[in-house]
């Protein structure tokens, strides 16, 4: 793997600019790929073609987020919501198609009531998305969100993740392995990484306490990019974390990425 695979998720970083202005931003910074849940407001020929002239990538995006002026975090396990749901998922997969993003994760909400329910729902729209992206350049990719940062969030653990992904269509979905919500979750991520690194999608990197940036809490991030590394893990690293400053000032952890990146 080489560190043109890394990522700035302008949903978090570059705030300070205007969305398209973001692509810039990381570009300048060293980045060459970047990611957002809801890049929608830019139509499709804007943020293609921004990402064409500055040679970025566009990692990964979210799908059937819900409304966030109504907190909603994802309608994949709402029921009642499939209709919305596919809907969403329709407009999103024909927008990531176009700017050649090749990785769409539906947000799975928070599901209040009869878990039973939700499960059945996430279960059957999970489904009909994986059936969507056939023949399609887009695969499915499921996030675990801890409680920490989503409360009642549906899909919240790694082992729920892999145990759906197994269930649906193993062999179609994708996982994010993500630093913060594996260690608010006293996950293992050296052992997940080791038992399904073939299926990993993408990688989400943030320390934890406090979802900053890397060196401003507890995580030791190089044995995860070694272990990465090592089992041969070629998708993108995104940068998904809360900056303490201005983004560019908070960027000291680059160099020694790219270089065991590039070693």
């Amino acid at each position: 793997m080489s560190s043109s695979r890394l990522s700035a998720h302008i949903g978090y970083l570059y705030g300070e600019f205007p969305l398209l202005e973001r692509v810039n931003a990381a570009r300048r910074a060293g980045f060459s790929a970047v990611e957002h849940p809801n890049p929608m407001a830019i139509p499709a020929r804007e943020m293609r073609a921004r990402l064409e002239e500055q040679g970025m990538a566009f990692a990964q995006m979210a799908a059937a987020t819900g409304d966030g002026a109504r907190g909603e975090k994802g309608l994949t396990a709402l029921p009642g919501r499939e209709a919305d749901f596919r809907d969403a998922l329709a407009r999103s997969l024909d927008y990531a198609e176009a700017i050649g993003c090749p990785l769409l994760h539906p947000m799975a909400g928070v599901a209040e009531g009869d878990a039973a329910r939700a499960a059945d729902t996430y279960r059957a729209n999970l489904r009909h998305a994986v059936e969507q992206c056939r023949g399609r350049p887009v695969r499915i990719l499921v996030e675990a969100i801890s409680e920490a940062a989503v409360p009642g969030y549906f899909m919240s653990r790694l082992e729920q993740a892999v145990a759906m992904a197994d269930e649906i269509a193993p062999d179609e979905i994708l996982l994010l392995a993500d630093t913060f919500h594996a260690a608010a979750n006293g996950t293992d991520l050296l052992a997940f990484i080791g038992a399904q690194a073939p299926r990993i999608g993408h990688v989400h990197i943030a320390d934890h306490p406090g979802r900053h940036e890397p060196g401003t809490g507890n995580l030791a991030f190089e044995p995860v990019l070694r272990a990465l590394l090592a089992a041969g893990y070629g998708r993108a690293i995104g940068f998904e974390y809360i900056p303490t400053a201005a983004t560019d000032a908070t960027l000291s952890w680059m160099a020694a990425w790219k270089d065991l990146l590039n070693a």
